[in-house]
């Protein structure tokens, strides 16, 4: 799978998924591109995945018609994005063209779950 990692989402998370082809918006040249036409420029590159922290994302954009699949970590943090690297791993398996996930990572050890 060919994903896209926006601004804000840990580097170092491609490393716990190999199977897969990632690419940053930094390396891309896209660092500075807002989010409606980022989704554009990753569509037309075929990408099939964004990952981002963008939480309003969703608000701020109009989803239905979307091809790519959309996984929003609720924080930027690697060592607390780490304590649920399960989740992250499992929801990047079942993303399908169109989904959209929110992976919310808990300040603490006890709250994890996504919706």
């Amino acid at each position: 799978m060919r994903i896209l990692f926006d601004q804000g989402t840990p580097v170092p998370l491609r490393h716990h998924l190999v199977a897969h082809q990632i690419y940053t918006a930094f390396e891309l040249g896209w660092g500075r591109v807002e989010n409606g036409e980022l989704l554009e420029l990753a569509e037309k590159s075929d990408f099939e995945l964004l990952v981002t922290t963008d939480q309003n994302l969703k608000y701020q954009q109009n989803l239905d018609s979307r091809k790519i699949a959309i996984m929003v970590l609720s924080s930027t943090s690697w060592p607390r994005i780490q304590k649920v690297l399960r989740l992250v791993v499992e929801a990047v398996g079942g993303a399908q063209a169109g989904s959209y996930v929110e992976i919310f990572v808990p300040y603490s050890d006890g709250d994890s779950s996504s919706n």
